[in-house]
């Protein structure tokens, strides 16, 4: 089950993909966090949507939000691609798959992969409490990030 508009964001604490640990009410105290899951690196469609978060750092910059990517990808591919896309927030790997079984964001079978993410965003405000949150079902349509850009101006 996914966590719900309302709800009190599960903590936990990931490597990033410099193997360092990064723990998501940590984060919260310099302000929300856009939480986004993703189902792989390298593949079109994450890079098109990591990428329009590295883009639009500026705008998330202006209400101290910081962006956590996560995937089940291990940390060598997150470096790689992060590297590769010049991406400037963690990735983090949940490559044991307890962050995306806590966020009820597990797709159980995509095209043959088995238990990786949904793509998934939870807008998230320092007291940890999830202000927004778009799941998908179908990996090749993008969030709505307008929608995610007013959920962090409403904070």
């Amino acid at each position: 089950m996914s966590i719900d508009v309302g709800a009190k964001a599960p903590d936990f604490t990931l490597p990033n993909q410099d193997r360092e640990p990064v723990t998501l009410s940590a984060q919260l105290k310099n302000g929300p966090v856009v939480l986004a899951f993703f189902p792989a690196a390298f593949s079109s469609v994450c890079t098109t949507e990591m990428c329009t978060f590295r883009d639009s750092s500026s705008d998330l910059n202006k209400v101290s939000a910081k962006v956590l990517g996560v995937s089940v990808d291990s940390f060598f591919a997150l470096k790689a691609w992060a590297d590769a896309q010049k991406l400037n927030f963690p990735l983090l790997s949940d490559f044991n798959k307890t962050v995306i079984r806590q966020y009820g964001v597990v797709n159980p079978d995509m095209i043959g992969l088995k238990d990786i993410s949904k793509r998934a965003v939870f807008v998230i405000d320092r007291n940890g409490v999830v202000r927004h949150r778009e799941v998908l079902d179908d990996a090749r349509n993008e969030p709505d990030y307008g929608k995610v850009k007013q959920a962090l101006a409403a904070l």
